[in-house]
């Protein structure tokens, strides 16, 4: 007899309460629920942040070099390594496209081939948003169209980073971008397995 497949279980506990704590024109939105156990008891607090979801783009050029950004991040008050990414904040846009936009916005670049990776709940504890992580190989300059980098991306640069070199610093620690390490690993996994 073989094992039960494995996987998540959709289902949500009844909420007794929701209060929004901030809500503002941006995307991001923090409420505090109060739910209730399926097995009963009394209703207790979690903070839920609203994220609208994101997109990130593993894009691999011809030498098998990986397409990374150098961003600074003020609540980690550091400058990481991470792939292009973006909000999904166009009402209705698909994901993958998102991430065509995101690409060339902001590594000025296209893709002839794009593959869904995976997609993933970066911090399901306290969000809904997933991250969708997407292979983009036959790269080629395009430039950024009309896109105008401000605030942290002003600062931002692009650099191609040999594969092999890229794995090496995630498993090191030397990187620590979250939907790096997921999106590399991962097609890593299935580069290995083919």
């Amino acid at each position: 007899m073989s094992a039960p497949m494995v996987g998540d279980e959709p289902g949500s506990w009844p909420v007794a309460e929701s209060t929004d704590l901030h809500r503002d024109h941006w995307v991001l939105a923090l409420r505090a629920d109060r739910i209730t156990a399926p097995s009963g008891g009394d209703p207790f607090r979690r903070l839920v942040v609203e994220l609208p979801g994101a997109v990130m783009i593993l894009a691999v050029d011809a030498e098998d070099r990986v397409v990374v950004l150098r961003q600074y991040r003020h609540p980690v008050g550091a400058r990481l390594v991470e792939l292009p990414a973006g909000l999904l904040d166009v009402a209705g846009e698909d994901p993958e496209d998102a991430a065509r936009r995101e690409l060339r916005e902001e590594a000025g670049l296209a893709a002839e081939h794009w593959e869904h990776l995976l997609t993933v709940y970066p911090s399901p504890g306290i969000s809904s948003e997933t991250h969708a992580i997407y292979l983009a190989t036959g790269l080629s300059e395009v430039g950024r169209g009309d896109f105008v980098v401000e605030h942290e991306e002003a600062e931002m640069s692009v650099e191609r980073v040999p594969f092999d070199d890229l794995v090496d610093a995630v498993l090191d620690g030397r990187v620590r971008d979250a939907p790096l390490a997921v999106g590399l690993l991962a097609y890593q996994v299935r580069r290995a397995r083919e």
